[in-house]
């Protein structure tokens, strides 16, 4: 299991910042840094600019909307990023929330399904350099992109439910889950990405996984702390529905807490579950001003000494 991590998480850090903190995960030995795309910053145009001042850490969205970005525009914008990278750079995508695309963007988001199904039928064949023709109730679409050096951009997919993991498998790299529990990831999502990817004839998905973490003494501290932090998750409709497959009542309940040991036994329960990529959200711990420095010291050593 390969061992990435959040950046820019709070969405108040400035391009220097950001770019500083892919730059401190790279010399750390993390495999990867993902970035969300939220209220702030670019994700795709900042990750380019990361991939001029790296050499070696894979850049991944996590995750870019949808709906706002036509597909063949988010593909060349996509495959620019790679070239920026050297071809270290990942897209990872998602539908975002209904209060997001109809509230805030007043756009449609009536076919969730139908229209990640045919955002991916012209934006992965785009990313592979192919020519797209394609006529669909949403999007209609002719053309073919040629960024030099880009080279064939993998693409996850947020997916948490039943209908979304099925199209992630058959028509992407991969998934990435935020507030997905271990139970859920074990019993439900990876089972059916993987179906629908051999259903498809498809390599094995990428399960990216994002998890909140502190490494910590005080783990009910942290519990209360990661309540506190990530509570709009638990309000969201996709979220909840993940949450209460797991059983769990709110996010704290998800978060991965605790000693180094705790830690670590969670991280391995979680590669042999079969998540093949592990997004690290270190958060705040309330009367421990030390426990995200001490988090990401000991995920850098984790992946170290797993032999990554």
């Amino acid at each position: 299991m390969k061992i990435g991590i959040g950046i820019g998480i709070t969405g108040s850090e400035g391009l220097p910042e950001v770019i500083r903190q892919v730059q401190r995960a790279e010399e750390s030995g993390f495999d990867a840094a993902w970035l969300p795309n939220i209220f702030g910053l670019d994700a795709v145009m900042t990750l380019a600019l990361a991939g001029r001042e790296t050499s070696r850490i894979e850049l991944g969205t996590f995750v870019v909307p949808t709906y706002p970005r036509h597909p063949m525009a988010l593909a060349q914008q996509a495959l620019t990023a790679s070239a920026a990278a050297a071809g270290r750079f990942t897209l990872g995508i998602g539908l975002s929330h209904r209060v997001v695309i109809e509230g805030m963007f007043g756009l449609d988001y009536s076919k969730p399904v139908r229209h990640m199904r045919e955002y991916l039928s012209v934006l992965v064949p785009l990313l592979e350099g192919k020519p797209v023709q394609f006529r669909g109730e949403e999007y209609r679409v002719q053309g073919q992109l040629t960024v030099p050096g880009a080279g064939r951009v993998p693409v996850i997919v947020a997916a948490l439910g039943p209908q979304m993991l099925k199209i992630a498998g058959r028509l992407a790299d991969g998934t990435a889950t935020w507030m997905g529990g271990p139970a859920y990831l074990r019993k439900t999502a990876i089972p059916a990405i993987r179906a629908a990817a051999a259903e498809a004839g498809r390599p094995a998905p990428r399960i990216v996984s994002g998890f909140p973490v502190a490494v910590t003494a005080d783990a009910a501290a942290a519990r209360a702390s990661a309540a506190k932090v990530f509570a709009v998750y638990g309000t969201l409709p996709s979220y909840r529905a993940v949450l209460d497959v797991e059983g769990a009542a709110g996010p704290a309940d998800v978060a991965i807490v605790g000693s180094e040991n705790d830690v670590a036994e969670q991280l391995r329960a979680l590669a042999a579950a079969g998540v093949t990529d592990f997004n690290a959200s270190p958060f705040p711990v309330e009367g421990d001003p030390a426990a995200i420095g001490r988090t990401i010291e000991f995920l850098a050593g984790f992946r170290r000494s797993a032999g990554g």
